[in-house]
């Protein structure tokens, strides 16, 4: 009996076992299916998170830049710098998705534009897995940089622009000129095709808005009193905290837009790359804050405090186009020459009597070059020849382009406001407001 109850258990066992590993296998197949797909899924939804918090990020820029400009400016044209730069970003935001996207994403492989019309978004509910990331978060990102170029341009052309031909120029850098300049390297176009590289726009974005800027400024002349046969005519602005807050708003801002120029976190690999860019791109910064201090303590006895928010701007901007590659010494190093260009190039503008208020041509231009042209130092699939003829390429059209529009601007219109409506102040002449009234006419200080 208890031999009969053995056989019977052994065999009951394994009939079980059978049975069990027969389920195992059914269950293992019948979950591999779903188990890549929820890689895909995963891998999609955290693409599209990366798209949407450095978007917003560098949404946040757009407040970093109108703070600054507020505190780099006069008090009677504070109101008037608000006023542009919340209308720019709003501006871009429509021009992008009328035909910017479309130009800059939607050309042949290797060509100079993409076609017109507006972007469709995916269908609510979409999944479509193909692309890696929802089309609308990519194009939110896309947006924002499209904004940060064209608020650039204000920060020069400050305090002595009218509000509408600056609007109308905004219209036309966001719809046209920007996208079509961005398609020869992020859509794929002829510079793309000759491995030209730029990764988040240290040429693309700032110096495009830097050679914008100087076109403007060369078309509109300089504050009146600037340059007199004395010398240059300091201008104070209205609040250094202000301009100090604006600075470290965009500081943070910048970690969205250059970690989120991974374009990807759908793995181990991109969010470690993510994290990297982000330490390569703090110490660039620092660099360039440091070395702006120690430049102006040697050169003028004291330290500018305007130097020291500059030189962050400018190595971010140097660092902007290799965030990835570079060593922790090799960002600090192009960093730093941000900050050297700072020093260096502010005063060279006033030599040349060209009035940039907050220093957008040596943070954004003159630096963006520096980094465009600095990236094969740390990545060798660049080369310098072509980084030069891409930094050349850019140069030309959107000074050129920027240039005739201006010109445009200024024979129709007319693009600057009358001495006197200078001497009072645009917050009161185009805004309406009056700033700080209780200054009365004391308010209107150089």
């Amino acid at each position: 009996m208890n031999t009969r109850f053995k056989i019977a258990g052994t065999a009951s066992l394994a009939l079980l076992a059978a049975t069990g590993a027969a389920l195992a296998q059914d269950t293992t197949a019948a979950a591999e299916a779903p188990q890549y797909a929820l890689a895909s899924e995963t891998a999609y939804i955290f693409n599209t998170l990366l798209f949407l918090v450095g978007g917003f990020l560098v949404m946040w820029m757009a407040a970093g830049f109108a703070m600054l400009e507020a505190g780099m400016v006069r008090s009677k044209n504070v109101s008037m710098q608000c006023l542009k730069n919340i209308t720019l970003y709003s501006i871009a935001g429509l021009m992008f998705w009328i035909t910017g996207y479309n130009l800059m994403y939607t050309g042949v492989d290797g060509g100079y534009m993409g076609s017109v019309g507006p972007y469709a978004f995916d269908a609510v509910g979409g999944n479509a897995l193909d692309t890696g990331y929802s089309t609308a978060s990519d194009w939110f990102f896309q947006m924002v940089f499209c904004a940060t170029t064209a608020s650039i341009v204000s920060g020069t052309l400050a305090e002595r622009i009218k509000l509408w031909p600056f609007l109308i120029f905004t219209v036309i850098l966001t719809g046209i000129i920007y996208p079509i300049a961005g398609s020869w390297e992020w859509g794929a176009g002829w510079l793309d095709g000759m491995g030209f590289s730029d990764f988040a726009g240290s040429t693309l974005v700032h110096s495009v808005g830097g050679w914008a800027a100087l076109a403007g400024a060369l078309v509109l002349g300089a504050r009146t009193g600037k340059y007199t046969a004395n010398g240059v005519h300091p201008m104070p602005g209205s609040s250094m905290p202000l301009a100090t807050l604006g600075t470290f708003i965009l500081w943070l801002g910048w970690f969205g837009f250059n970690g989120a120029s991974q374009l990807a976190m759908g793995t181990i690999g991109d969010v470690s790359d993510v994290s990297r860019i982000f330490a390569n791109t703090n110490m660039a910064a620092a660099a360039g804050v440091v070395v702006a201090v120690i430049l102006t303590q040697i050169m003028y006895k004291k330290v500018d405090v305007t130097m020291a928010l500059n030189g962050a701007l400018a190595g971010l901007v140097s660092i902007t186009a290799e965030p990835l590659a570079p060593s922790v010494w090799q960002a600090v190093f192009i960093g730093a020459v941000g900050g050297v260009i700072v020093v260096f190039t502010v005063p060279l503008l006033d030599k040349l009597k060209i009035d940039d208020v907050v220093g957008a041509i040596p943070v954004h231009l003159v630096a963006g070059i520096w980094g465009t042209l600095i990236v094969p130092l740390s990545n060798s699939d660049a080369t310098y020849g072509v980084q030069i003829i891409g930094i050349v390429a850019y140069g030309v059209f959107t000074f050129v382009a920027s240039m005739v529009v201006w010109l445009v601007l200024k024979s129709t219109i007319g693009i600057r406001v009358t001495p006197e409506e200078e001497a009072l102040g645009l917050d009161k002449v185009e805004v309406g407001v009056e700033a700080y009234p209780e200054f009365g006419q004391g308010s209107q200080r150089v």
